[in-house]
């Protein structure tokens, strides 16, 4: 395996801020669960207010990408975790149904905002041959996090689920502090550069279309399992909070098998075979799912899918990266990124209605039968090379915004 180059300081410092915002993000999970066992809401009802979370964090990620865009990666990343902080706070404190309904859509509102220039410095900050790389070291410092933050869930979570949420408002204020104090300050690009000649219209590019549809159907999946999970759980007669033990099984995977997205057979593998790959993986994990009536069985099952996981978020976000023009990598990403949006609103539909009325099986297995699905459509639609990779080379890369 040949030695891979170091990544730029700010990546690093980045990867580290957001491995600390990650220890306490696992309160979204539980948000349904919350809403029934703390507000003695209906499972349809715990299912409208996801979605209206859901709902509310598109328009987020879109104005992440604009503010990225014009006011600086830096500046929008605090101001979507500070935002973060405040939501998750008033969930917390929240003494009825309405509270905590309102909460949940500020939360949608704010949860977004960091995401499109997070991933646009690493974009940028990176050459073409080091996105796969640094994007799947961005999963696996999430996962990283993902690990305390599953134990944290496990322990928090048996008592008062409040607590998930006082502890990622605390973590979000410390990556924001962490953030604020270590990344160089925001570089807004001058009038006239080329950042501000060529236009930036990512809904009129048909690569970036397809990229999307394939990205949303993925995430619906991803959701699924994040927001449904606990629920399907209980259903099967284990606490919710075990789903804590899955999560974590999840992350460990995501961050030991970081070794595999450098072996050369791996990186030879085009975009689309790749992914492809990824799904057959997801399927295998859902079906686990479906069929798995034990923790252990389900901790194997979600290790599988985390492999899955892993080989998509690398290859998706480095290919939308490469698919943007010069200084338009913040909206490129965050209209890709409303994938995330559109499913965490169906997302606690589906999956509250699938447990309803056809149970657990039914709902994994009909995730895994989309899995397998999205493998045939990525061998067909999934552009194999970037636009970009044709333009000359002091185009491909602009300087770090951050």
């Amino acid at each position: 395996m040949p030695r891979s180059e170091p990544l730029p300081r700010t990546v690093r410092l980045l990867l580290l801020a957001r491995v600390v915002n990650r220890l306490g993000a696992f309160s979204l999970p539980f948000l349904t669960a919350l809403i029934r066992a703390g507000h003695g809401a209906s499972l349809t009802t715990a299912g409208l207010v996801g979605a209206a979370f859901g709902l509310a964090t598109i328009p987020s990620r879109l104005a992440g990408g604009w503010l990225a865009d014009r006011i600086g990666r830096r500046t929008t990343v605090v101001l979507g975790l500070c935002g973060c902080a405040v939501a998750q706070l008033a969930i917390a404190a929240s003494t009825s149904l309405t509270w905590a309904v309102i909460g949940a859509v500020l939360l949608g509102l704010a949860f977004e905002l960091y995401e499109p220039p997070s991933q646009a410095i690493i974009g940028e900050s990176v050459p073409e041959r080091q996105r796969v790389r640094a994007f799947s070291l961005f999963s696996a410092a999430l996962a990283a996090g993902g690990m305390g933050a599953g134990l944290l869930a496990a322990l928090l979570g048996r008592g008062d689920l409040r607590r998930l949420f006082v502890a990622d408002a605390a973590t979000c204020l410390a990556c924001a502090l962490l953030i604020r104090l270590a990344l160089p300050h925001d570089r807004p690009a001058p009038r006239g550069t080329i950042q501000h000649d060529i236009a930036v219209r990512p809904l009129r590019d048909p690569a970036l279309l397809s990229v999307l549809a394939t990205g949303t159907a993925y995430a619906l999946i991803n959701q699924q399992t994040v927001m449904t999970l606990p629920l399907a759980l209980t259903r099967r007669g284990l606490p919710a909070a075990d789903a804590g033990l899955l999560f974590t099984a999840a992350a460990a995977t995501t961050v030991l098998a970081q070794p595999l997205v450098r072996l050369s057979w791996v990186s030879r593998l085009t975009t689309p075979v790749a992914l492809a790959l990824a799904h057959l993986l997801l399927a295998a994990g859902l079906t686990g799912y479906a069929l798995a009536h034990t923790l252990p069985a389900l901790l194997v099952s979600a290790a599988v899918g985390s492999l899955g996981d892993l080989l998509v978020m690398g290859r998706a976000y480095a290919l939308v990266t490469d698919l943007a023009p010069p200084g338009g990598s913040g909206r490129y990403l965050a209209v890709f990124g409303t994938s995330w949006g559109v499913a965490a609103t169906l997302a606690p539909v589906l999956g509250t209605q699938l447990l309803a009325h056809a149970g657990t099986t039914t709902l994994w297995s009909t995730m895994a039968a989309l899995c397998l699905l999205l493998a045939a459509l990525h061998l067909r639609v999934t552009p194999e090379t970037p636009r970009l990779r044709n333009l000359p080379k002091t185009l491909r890369r602009i300087p770090d915004a951050a």
